[in-house]
């Protein structure tokens, strides 16, 4: 389960994942959402949307990016994480929390724009 973790300010913190060293970067913030990068020697191998629940709970998806080669036994350590750095008032083991886990890659970021005026 998990090793050992600390806070590093609002913005971010650290997970120590067996051999991996996990940095997060919270990248949005809304009045009932964030959104965190997770980075491993400077490159981005996780992201997670959390979403803060009118009852209390916190249903989030972390996302996995494949060439970051995890394993699924480093699942519960990853979720333990964001847990204990980020969400002190929710708990896995309470049912306040709750995770869908996606394994996959960045195909691209796509924006909203406006067609050039003719």
């Amino acid at each position: 389960m998990p090793r050992s973790y600390f806070r590093d300010g609002n913005f971010g913190g650290h997970c120590n994942l067996e051999i991996y060293m996990i940095n997060w970067k919270r990248t949005l913030r809304t009045q009932s959402s964030e959104r965190f990068l997770a980075f491993r020697d400077q490159k981005e191998v996780a992201a997670v949307d959390l979403h803060y629940l009118a009852n209390g709970h916190v249903s989030g998806t972390l996302i996995l990016l494949r060439d970051a080669n995890w394993k699924e036994s480093d699942v519960p350590t990853l979720l333990a994480s964001l847990d204990d750095n980020f969400l002190p008032d929710v708990d896995l083991s309470l049912g306040t929390l709750t995770y869908t886990v996606v394994m996959g890659e960045v195909l691209g970021n796509y924006e909203a724009s406006h067609p050039p005026a003719t």
